[in-house]
């Protein structure tokens, strides 16, 4: 009896744990996930480099401007920003400071030019030797240059724009006293600019000369178009402090003039390959330092797959191994799938990318 009931007992539990098991693949198969899905293709791909960069002024197309001396500054003319050209007057510095010098320059250069003269004479009636000419001529040459540059600091105690262009930057304060080491006022000429982009060292090898970059406004591909610029050299060393290289380009036009210091977002092509496995890189979901994506079956269930990524661009990944085309994959809302889920459309079905 006792051995009957103990093999009654364990065709139970075997049947209940079948009957549990049965639940579980049911509910399993039954789990159902709202997501956008798109049929994988193949299409000329373009891998791209990004990077975020900075406008600046051209060297050689920019003017800092300092004191000719140490002065009082007496009038700040000129503000960041404004616009200003050849001559336009940015600082005015007390003029006491030019004036006694010059004058005393001109009275040197005069006693100069008359102990010259009055040392020739006597040399020419054989009184004076010709050595003292030698050294009065000198004299007269020391007297010209130090009027010359007395007379140039008189004029500079009115600091002019040298260039037309926009000011950068003031650092000039009324009634403060300024000396030749301070930068007082910097210009850039507007309509010659360079842009500046960091990339890896890594990444600076892909990069050449003649390379295309589109241009969005801000710190990514979503701002504003702005059109194409042109790599025109990629920096031979490395940044200490950042560890980047810096990749300078230039864009002669623009869909709207590009400001001094504003912030810019680069695409930069470095490969083209002309039939290659593309999808859209919210398909992509890491999984340790690998990747995977969800293939969705003819039954709509999704299945996850590892791939190997090859190339990047702001929207698109090339696949090189783990799928083909035709193949259906799980794009927005791959994060929140599971393997073996049903997946039922979201808004529709849309193409990959191009």
């Amino acid at each position: 009896m006792t051995t009957r009931l103990i093999a009654l007992l364990a065709v139970a539990v075997a049947l209940t744990a079948c009957s549990k098991d049965a639940g579980e693949g049911e509910a399993k198969a039954e789990a159902v996930v709202g997501a956008r899905t798109a049929i994988v293709t193949t299409q000329p791909f373009t891998e791209s480099i990004g990077a975020i960069g900075t406008v600046a002024g051209r060297a050689g197309h920019m003017a800092t401007l300092t004191a000719p001396a140490s002065a009082r500054i007496t009038s700040v003319q000129v503000s960041v920003g404004q616009h200003v050209t050849t001559g336009t007057t940015l600082i005015v510095f007390d003029p006491s400071t030019f004036a006694p010098a010059a004058a005393a320059a001109d009275a040197a250069l005069t006693s100069a030019q008359r102990a010259y003269e009055r040392t020739q004479r006597l040399v020419n009636e054989g009184i004076s030797p010709r050595k003292d000419l030698d050294q009065a001529s000198a004299d007269l040459a020391k007297a010209r240059a130090d009027a010359a540059v007395a007379r140039r600091q008189e004029q500079l105690s009115v600091l002019r724009s040298p260039i037309a262009g926009v000011v950068t930057s003031v650092n000039a304060t009324i009634g403060a006293t300024a000396d030749p080491t301070t930068r007082l006022v910097e210009i850039a000429d507007p309509s010659a600019l360079d842009l500046f982009f960091n990339v890896t060292p890594a990444q600076a090898a892909e990069i050449r000369r003649g390379a295309k970059i589109q241009l969005s406004a801000g710190q990514s591909s979503d701002g504003e178009p702005l059109g194409v610029a042109t790599v025109v050299d990629v920096g031979g060393t490395v940044d200490s402090a950042t560890r980047s290289v810096v990749v300078r380009a230039q864009a002669p036009t623009t869909r709207r003039p590009l400001r001094i210091g504003e912030t810019v977002f680069g695409q930069v092509g470095v490969a083209t390959r002309p039939n290659a496995v593309v999808i859209p890189s919210e398909a992509l979901v890491p999984e340790g330092e690998e990747f995977k994506v969800f293939v969705v079956d003819a039954g709509g269930i999704a299945h996850a797959r590892p791939v190997k990524v090859g190339g990047r661009s702001d929207k698109l990944v090339e696949i090189t191994e783990g799928l083909k085309a035709g193949e259906r994959i799980v794009t927005y809302g791959a994060y929140g799938v599971d393997d073996s889920v049903k997946v039922a459309p979201l808004g529709g079905t849309p193409a990959v990318a191009k």
